[in-house]
């Protein structure tokens, strides 16, 4: 949609909101095409701005590319150099994929030294399918052409070749999660670990991980109102906003069944687990793997899930008792401190990597082996921000 589309977004929402009614606006974008105007117009409306990222250029041009092919790297940079020039507020959304699952420490530095990123979010990339809509490198060379593919829908028990592994997930989960931990608690907020925090007080405000979901209903341009947007297509057709008010959809029956079949759902093996509070099952999207019980089907996610989860509980356990003595969180850094030096720097790194602590999350860490922002050229030349 080009920027002129947006302007009259915003024009109709100022004249239509209530007095007094406050509206915020965020938008995603891989930020290939962002320019001057379009950040001049995030300024100023206040726009959140999404900037999808997978890491360093190796890694985000493994997957991120254009029609021709090409990475889009550079695009992507250009395009955060315009948001960081605006001043306009931004958040990273990074994908967890087959290319970049084993780098999760180099990632989170990459976005935080790098992009300056403050706020991250880790969306593992699950794409479900049967061997009627496997990718052109995907298929096996004895199925029929994909040039016939039909309506993709969330069915099947395979997964594409670029999917990230379920364990390496929550391994890329642990790495970011012990260098966060030691260092930035309180000034890099990553979506994962808030949500952990907050499913520690009862409170969940992420869907994935809600004992219900249903309240992220997906709204098409001509009016058709989806249960989720991982889930637009017939069968999960609310209705049309043309002729029955968004509220009374969102609220009707249909709707209500499908955000309460995420509970009522889950495997006898998942009501025992010992990370339920936390995962709830996880997204319906990924329940595919058969369960061990034969009943209800597994996230596909699952070991990752368990892995960062019961990694993460101590010092998630710390951080609510600092809580509820009324101190910051960020004082878990020092507790990890403490216990760093009560280990000894040649203990085994907790991360699980096997690797003696002091050259794997300790002060002599290994640096990153991919290019930087400063390694990008610009018309020939080196680009800076």
């Amino acid at each position: 949609m080009p920027l002129a589309f947006f302007q009259r977004a915003v024009e109709l929402v100022e004249r239509h909101r209530r007095p007094g009614q406050i509206v915020e606006h965020s938008i995603q974008t891989n930020g290939t095409l962002l320019d001057d105007d379009w950040c001049r117009f995030f300024k100023q409306h206040r726009f959140l701005v999404g900037l999808s990222v997978d890491g360093p250029r190796q890694l985000h041009d493994h997957y991120r590319v254009d029609r021709l092919g090409r990475g889009t790297f550079s695009r992507v940079l250009q395009g955060w150099r315009h948001l960081r020039q605006h001043g306009v507020e931004f958040n990273i959304l990074c994908t967890v994929h087959a290319a970049n699952q084993q780098h999760g420490r180099a990632v989170y530095r990459f976005l935080r030294d790098e992009l300056d990123a403050r706020w991250i979010q880790f969306i593992p990339i699950v794409e479900r399918i049967d061997t009627r809509v496997m990718s052109t490198d995907d298929q096996d060379q004895h199925l029929p052409s994909t040039k016939t593919r039909p309506l993709y829908t969330q069915s099947g028990n395979l997964v594409t070749r670029r999917s990230v592994d379920p364990a390496q997930y929550g391994q890329f989960l642990v790495d970011v999660f012990e260098e966060w931990v030691r260092n930035d608690v309180g000034r890099v907020f990553v979506q994962q670990f808030d949500v952990a925090l907050e499913a520690c007080f009862g409170r969940h405000l992420l869907c994935v991980h809600a004992p219900e979901c249903g309240y992220g209903p997906a709204l098409e341009y001509n009016g058709d109102l989806y249960c989720c947007d991982h889930y637009v297509e017939p069968n999960y057709l609310l209705g049309n906003i043309h002729r029955t008010h968004m509220l009374a959809l969102v609220a009707g029956e249909r709707q209500q069944a499908f955000g309460q079949h995420k509970r009522g759902s889950l495997s006898a093996k998942c009501r025992q687990c010992a990370v339920l509070r936390w995962c709830h099952g996880g997204c319906p999207k990924d329940r595919f793997v058969p369960s061990p019980d034969g009943d209800a089907d597994q996230n596909y996610l699952c070991p990752g899930y368990a892995r960062f989860f019961s990694h993460a509980q101590p010092a998630m356990q710390c951080m609510v008792d600092l809580l509820q003595r009324r101190r910051a969180a960020l004082g878990v850094m020092a507790w990890m401190a403490q216990r760093d030096s009560a280990d000894g720097p040649y203990q085994v790194c907790s991360c699980g990597s096997g690797r003696k602590f002091r050259f794997c999350h300790g002060e002599r860490a290994p640096t990153s082996s991919f290019d930087g922002v400063a390694d990008d050229q610009v018309d020939g030349s080196p680009a800076g921000v």
